[in-house]
């Protein structure tokens, strides 16, 4: 008992006896340089540490792993509660592939050594060019999964994107066929040869298109490239119309859109129920609004509305529907709706649900 009690004592009195204090705090010990291209020579890194110690610290030395990394560090004492560093220089000249390399930090507080680290891959020649085209479809590569277009407007002119691709095996590679939806157009390389790269121009027309919401279309291209012939990539937009912001009188005139209720509870069922639930909606505004379309982000769950047009202070019921059709947990879904208001034509009423096995 007199053993345990002054143990307990030590370690009120002495708490460093209980735990280790860490004198230098670093940001990190560990970098990750990623990809480094060797023809653009060395990359530096500083540690930055904060003194933790209670007293002044002296780093007094900094070792490297190997010859390509030149440490540095704060020279002279660094006051508590002040900053310092330590700064590694790597040389990636000949060195191709993966590295790790450890620095050794010895300070004057005590013998036990801080290590760190840093990391990265070095890429030279080919490598470097192939690193900006991730994406392979075969010996074509691509700097994307997709073609997106992000926001599109349905009241609006086409837009045109540039997406690159290249060439990535020793033959010459022809395109010989395409096939795409009728609101897209097309522009594409005949030929890329080894090594080449180039651009496919697409042009999105979402008036064609008229439709609201979340787009996803593929293009099929067809190639000579030997085991791989046919390229599928998908085309994704969210589609909407355009409104200017309304500027003067205008401002105290437009329709206004107002959700009652944006987000919803449904609570819990099972998965073999239909859950029906309405919101009310409200034009705040004077002019009449004019809801333009309902969609839901699955094919659980749909809307209808008793009236599209409502006028100034007017409301009307969203009528919601949500069928599990096998679904079981949490449920998070949401029903977008899209109407003339030009300040917030974008609404969405978020939908949650548990659905019980």
């Amino acid at each position: 008992m007199k053993k345990l009690m002054v143990l307990i004592l030590m370690l009120e009195v002495f708490p460093g006896v209980s735990q280790q204090v860490e004198p230098l705090i670093f940001r990190e010990k560990i970098y990750d340089f990623g990809p480094l291209e060797e023809e653009k020579g060395l990359a530096d890194h500083e540690f930055v540490f904060t003194n933790n110690s209670g007293r002044p610290v002296r780093i007094l030395s900094v070792d490297a792993s190997c010859g390509c990394t030149t440490p540095g560090w704060t020279q002279g004492p660094i006051a508590q509660g002040k900053t310092g560093f330590v700064k590694a220089s790597f040389n990636p000249r000949g060195r191709p592939g993966y590295f790790n390399k450890t620095l050794t930090v010895l300070t004057d507080w005590d013998p036990n050594r801080i290590i760190l680290q840093i990391k990265g891959e070095v890429i030279v020649g080919k490598e470097l060019i192939f690193s900006d085209f991730p994406v392979k479809k075969g010996n074509i590569h691509f700097k994307t999964q997709s073609f997106n277009f992000g926001k599109a407007f349905i009241n609006k002119d086409p837009i045109q994107k540039e997406f690159p691709l290249m060439n990535a095996g020793s033959a010459p590679i022809r395109f010989t066929g395409l096939e795409k939806p009728e609101y897209i157009t097309v522009a594409h390389p005949s030929v890329l040869g080894p090594g080449e790269r180039g651009v496919i121009k697409i042009t999105f027309d979402a008036r064609q298109k008229n439709q609201f919401g979340f787009a996803s279309d593929n293009i099929l291209f067809t190639t000579d490239d030997p085991g791989q012939e046919v390229k599928s990539m998908s085309v994704y937009a969210s589609l909407e119309e355009y409104y200017p912001s309304p500027v003067g009188e205008a401002v105290f005139t437009v329709p206004v859109l107002l959700v009652r209720e944006p987000t919803i509870d449904l609570g819990r069922f099972r998965s073999s129920a239909n859950i029906d639930r309405s919101v009310t909606i409200k034009n705040s505004g004077k002019r009449d609004l004019l809801v333009k379309a309902l969609q839901g982000n699955c094919t659980c769950i749909s809307a209808s509305i008793d009236s599209k047009t409502i006028h100034g202070g007017d409301s009307t019921l969203v009528r919601i529907s949500f069928k599990p059709q096998n679904r079981g947990g949490t449920q998070q879904k949401s029903i977008t709706v899209y109407s003339n208001d030009p300040r917030n034509p974008v609404q969405r009423i978020n939908v949650q649900a548990f659905i019980e096995e």
